[in-house]
């Protein structure tokens, strides 16, 4: 049976214990540790107000190589002052000792409530336990993409595989990500593992690439967080001839590595807090490419449009005015509007359609909105999900 997780690709262990930083007593702290260092790579948040976790990763990744990653749901250990940054220290210190490696190819993740302090002793505790419990099983990496999740309903992860130099390359991933999303970046840390060999420019200029295109693409609730960060290592061992430039090999990697992410970042979409369908928001026919994101973004970001979602109603009237109000170049008369495949709008005027048609295709778990703005050939696009109830109580019920 073969191994589609992040302990897929060669020279990757993996583990995860409940240590108790979740009241609930649910697994909370994860570890991937690398057989060997790995060329790395990582995108974060675009939030002024960031974890220190993100501050000293970003540091750490300057030098292209990392070997293992801590990661802890439960306590974001943001607006923490130096504490916070102390308390990465001594993680990153316990680990390496126990794993055998410098203390600065460690990457720290935290996801959780801001503004409180990690559970130290419970945490030191915990990644002795993890440490001990590597494995490169795929239940080992199953019990990761649990350990990091939060007011996620499921787990998310993905595979790619691909030949280079007639070697099979590997990519897995595996993301958490439900309430607190918004484009540049959202409330999500993910984990790519792969086996290709690749430099540490040509890793960080495709992840940027692929990141732009998906998990920047996602947006549940208009919110961006403090610890967003999507981390790849690369472990080299598939044997391919490592890409050094943009050739025909970085090109198919690109491709495989945008494939996994936009996987991921539809299961974010999918999984959005309270959500019960994901939504595509596309836009052609601006004029400019900010035209057509700031059409995408007025769309996405309407709580009565994403309402309307919600409630499969085919009100192309939230979505039209949305448009009308976003800054963007148009002629009113030009503009065209489909839901769920149904043209209901079109050179300013509405179309006749059954609204109990569009109503029941409105009801499945994957469909899309599409606006031609007929003033060029510049488009966008936006994956989303409706706002219901159950997000108001979810969110109410959240507290520090």
């Amino acid at each position: 049976m073969s191994n589609e997780t992040i302990t897929g690709p060669m020279g990757f262990r993996t583990a995860a214990v409940a240590a108790g930083i979740k009241a609930s007593g649910k697994l909370d702290l994860g570890l991937i540790v690398a057989d060997a260092p790995c060329v790395a790579a990582g995108v974060f948040t675009r939030n002024k107000v960031v974890g220190p976790s993100v501050v000293i990763d970003r540091e750490r990744l300057r030098g292209g190589r990392a070997q293992a990653v801590f990661v802890n749901a439960g306590n974001a250990n943001t607006c923490t002052g130096e504490r916070g940054v102390k308390d990465i220290e001594t993680i990153s210190q316990l680990l390496g000792r126990q794993v055998g490696i410098a203390p600065e190819k460690v990457l720290v993740c935290s996801t959780g409530i801001i503004g409180h302090y990690l559970p130290m002793p419970k945490v030191k505790a915990g990644v002795k336990a993890a440490a001990g419990a590597l494995s490169g099983s795929a239940k080992a990496a199953g019990q990761f993409a649990r350990a990091i999740l939060t007011t996620d309903t499921r787990t998310k992860t993905a595979w790619r595989v691909l030949r280079l130099d007639g070697r099979e390359v590997r990519l897995a991933g595996v993301c958490k990500g439900s309430g607190m999303i918004a484009p540049n970046m959202a409330t999500m840390l993910a984990f790519i593992t792969t086996d290709a060999a690749i430099s540490p420019a040509m890793l960080r200029k495709a992840l940027r690439e692929a990141a732009d295109r998906t998990f920047n693409k996602v947006s549940v609730d208009n919110h961006t967080s403090t610890s967003d960060s999507v981390l790849v290592l690369a472990s080299g061992r598939a044997g391919n001839g490592c890409i050094r430039r943009q050739d025909g090999s970085y090109e198919r990697f690109v491709e495989a590595l945008w494939g996994l992410c936009d996987d991921l970042a539809r299961q974010i979409a999918a999984d959005g807090e309270g959500a019960t369908r994901m939504v595509t928001i596309r836009v052609t026919g601006a004029a400019t490419a900010r035209d057509a994101r700031a059409a995408v973004r007025a769309i996405t970001d309407s709580p009565l449009v994403r309402c309307a979602f919600n409630g499969a109603d085919p009100n192309w009237g939230r979505i039209i005015s949305a448009v009308g109000y976003c800054g963007a170049h148009f002629e009113p008369d030009a503009l065209q509007c489909r839901i769920a495949g149904h043209c209901v709008y079109r050179d300013g005027r509405p179309r006749p359609f059954k609204a109990a048609a569009v109503s029941k295709k409105m009801q499945q778990d994957d469909w899309a909105i599409e606006v031609d703005l007929g003033a060029g050939s510049c488009h966008d696009f936006c994956y989303t999900c409706d706002l219901s109830g159950q997000y108001v109580h979810i969110n109410a019920d959240y507290h520090t």
